[in-house]
């Protein structure tokens, strides 16, 4: 028996994609919002993220406690996550406990009830998040050099809101943003494992009813117009001070978009930077001068911007000898760019880890859903493949030609007397 795809319209609007593994002995689901932090209007920023939490303080038929229990009770696991993008919840078991599965998720996504008390707590504990998030330079480096990138637009702004927005928020706001865009046609379902299509979409069919389209006058409220903008990538040097061991290190260049022809192009460049041990960062940085535990490079693709970071942390008087490495590396592979064998060796690394990571059916789910909201069709693990199979030494320089714009490299250090090194973070290029 082999892997197999299908896709259906339910009832209520809502999108169905599975993928059958015959052979799995688990099912993965994932109910994806198709909205995001980028689309929030400024003055509820915030509220995605923050709805995310409250969904799993209760519903009209379960508590808190009951929700977190709902599939732990049968060894699985239950969570959600937001992005700039969209929302998604999902779930983990084994394959005879699917329809427990399905149903959690329904009632979360669909019947949300919470009291006043829950409503002010979780508040407390965004903000306490919000607070976390500023003392791990991991991860608030990323917020700092983001409203940079993306001045006036909303691709810019923290995904976890700012403490003044979250204590604004309303009871009757959040049920608004909820009932607005958890309906319909603004959910992708997405299930991977050892599964039978029609009766998921039997089941599910059983349990969503359509909802009544909201007025497009309280969407207007909620959202923001510039979200549904291309966001443009803006040149920037930021220096933060921050009370660190070491000074931290975050650099940007454009990159391409999810629908962009020259999508895994990226790829290959990503992995040639800082994608693993054999790249040109790690053995230029690490092995070769011992500046760096670690430095790594990360693809960011979105439906219509994308960018790649580097990201590395070092004591504050080797930052500038790091620095200048990295842009050393840069400028070799901007002048020289990539050779046939390099190439290759790239686009096996890249289809090795595909092929090892569609073994993993809740990387499968992810993927069936991405495909679904960005291209509108499931893409299997054969089609990326083929897809990774016909880049060229053409199409890496034509990505290299089109989007490592040196002169747009932008960054940030972040850590203890920074502002002492201004004058040349700025300058260097």
């Amino acid at each position: 028996m082999k892997i197999t795809f299908q896709k259906s319209t339910l009832r209520s609007g809502a999108k169905l994609v599975t993928e059958n593994h015959p052979y799995s002995k688990s099912f993965s689901v994932g109910f994806w919002v198709n909205v995001g932090s980028r689309f929030e209007n400024p003055e509820i920023a915030g509220i995605t993220h923050f709805l995310e939490h409250l969904t799993f303080k209760g519903t009209k038929k379960r508590s808190a406690f009951e929700i977190a229990q709902s599939l732990e009770s049968y060894g699985g696991d239950l969570n959600a996550f937001t992005t700039k993008e969209h929302t998604c919840f999902h779930g983990l078991v084994l394959k005879e406990n699917w329809q427990q599965a399905l149903e959690i998720l329904v009632d979360i996504t669909t019947n949300m009830k919470f009291s006043s008390k829950d409503f002010k707590n979780e508040k407390n504990v965004v903000i306490q998040e919000i607070g976390m998030s500023e003392d791990t330079p991991d991860d608030i480096i990323y917020d700092y050099l983001l409203e940079a990138l993306f001045p006036n637009h909303p691709m810019g702004k923290p995904i976890l809101g700012q403490i003044g927005t979250i204590h604004r928020l309303k009871e009757a706001q959040v049920y608004d943003y909820y009932n607005t865009f958890y309906q319909g046609e603004n959910l992708v379902i997405s299930c991977a494992g050892n599964l039978n299509h029609k009766k998921v979409e039997s089941y599910l069919n059983s349990l969503l009813s359509k909802k009544k389209t909201k007025d497009n006058t309280l969407k207007k409220l909620l959202l923001d117009t510039k979200g549904f903008e291309k966001p443009e990538f803006h040149r920037c040097r930021l220096v933060r001070e921050k009370a660190t061991e070491q000074t931290h290190l975050l650099l940007a260049l454009p990159s391409s978009t999810f629908t962009d022809e020259l999508r895994m192009e990226a790829f290959i460049v990503n992995s040639l930077l800082g994608g693993g041990m054999t790249s040109k960062l790690f053995q230029s940085v690490r092995e070769n001068k011992g500046l760096a535990y670690s430095v790594q490079s990360f693809l960011h693709t979105l439906k219509d911007t994308g960018f790649i970071t580097i990201q590395a942390a070092s004591d504050g008087k080797k930052i500038k000898e790091l620095t200048n490495v990295i842009l050393k590396e840069l400028k070799l592979l901007k002048k020289k760019g990539i050779s046939k064998k390099e190439i290759e060796f790239y686009k096996n690394q890249i289809k090795g880890s595909i092929l090892l990571g569609s073994e993993d059916i809740e990387n499968r789910m992810n993927s069936l859903a991405v495909n679904e909201l960005v291209f509108a069709q499931p893409k299997s693990v054969a089609q990326i493949q083929r897809e990774i199979e016909k880049i060229s030494y053409d199409s890496v320089h034509e990505y290299l030609d089109n989007y490592l714009q040196i002169d747009k490299l932008s960054g940030i250090l972040l850590g203890p007397k920074v502002e002492n090194q201004s004058l040349w973070w700025e300058q260097f290029n």
